[in-house]
């Protein structure tokens, strides 16, 4: 054992040796080398990337995708039924915006008033009667006009305003305002607005009657007060109703 103990830790040093002996060769050739310069090369700029969106995944991909196949339908359908113009050029057509407060009609025709160009109701928008009227459904409409009118060439508006008017009232519907503004937003210059609702000089008889409408006070504005009543308190030809009103108004005159 021994001697393989010997033989081993003999073997090991002299390759240790060998080694070393070896580092130290190439450290004095080195040494006696010429040095060469060494060619720096001019950095090269580091050309600018291009930002590139990170692409949508999965679902999100998809999406876009049928959103722009929807777009390139909607630009096959369009069609160009106008004049011949110039882009500024102005031209005008006439927006009769009719509003109740049970629907908000929007009819537009030429500056004749002979041909219609678009006709769509507040109604044609909602499902239930009672949204028929509302700020909502005559923008919806108003959305659709426009792209009607831009189909045929139209780019300037004159607005008429209308209520029910006559024996009705004479202020338009909440419909009319939001129509207005729709249309404005949806690219469509306004010129002169103007209000032709009918105002009678002298109209039939209005609803209501010779006493007009009785308004029945609301619950919580009702207060109830307890007279002791006698018939002795009675005045000729006076029901116990009027003698129940007249002491009220006694009493609150005191």
């Amino acid at each position: 054992q021994m001697c393989i103990r010997d033989r081993y830790q003999r073997r090991v040093h002299g390759d240790f040796i060998s080694l070393m002996a070896e580092k130290a060769e190439k450290e004095v050739k080195e040494v006696k080398a010429p040095k060469e310069a060494k060619e720096v090369k001019p950095k090269a700029k580091a050309e600018p990337k291009e930002k590139t969106k990170a692409e949508p995944k999965g679902d999100a991909k998809d999406a876009k995708e049928t959103k722009e196949e929807k777009e390139e339908e909607v630009k096959e359908k369009f069609e160009y039924m106008g004049p011949k113009v110039k882009p500024e050029e102005q031209v005008f057509g006439i927006c009769h915006i009719y509003a109740t407060w049970n629907n908000t009609f929007i009819h537009v025709t030429d500056i004749s008033g002979r041909e219609t160009y678009a006709r769509i109701t507040g109604g044609m928008k909602v499902k239930s009667d009672r949204e028929e009227s509302s700020p909502y459904a005559a923008m919806q409409a108003a959305v659709d006009v426009a792209v009607k009118l831009r189909q045929v060439g139209i780019n300037s508006l004159h607005i008429k305003l209308r209520g029910t008017g006559g024996a009705g009232t004479k202020s338009p519907g909440p419909g009319a305002q939001a129509a207005l503004r729709a249309l404005a937003r949806n690219g469509l210059k306004i010129g002169r607005i103007e209000d032709v609702t009918p105002i009678p000089t002298d109209s039939t008889r209005m609803k209501g009657g010779r006493r007009g409408r009785r308004l029945q006070a609301p619950l919580h504005e009702m207060t109830i007060t307890i007279i002791p009543v006698s018939y002795t308190h009675l005045r000729a030809h006076e029901t116990r109703e009027d003698l129940v009103c007249r002491l009220l108004l006694e009493k609150k005159k005191k």
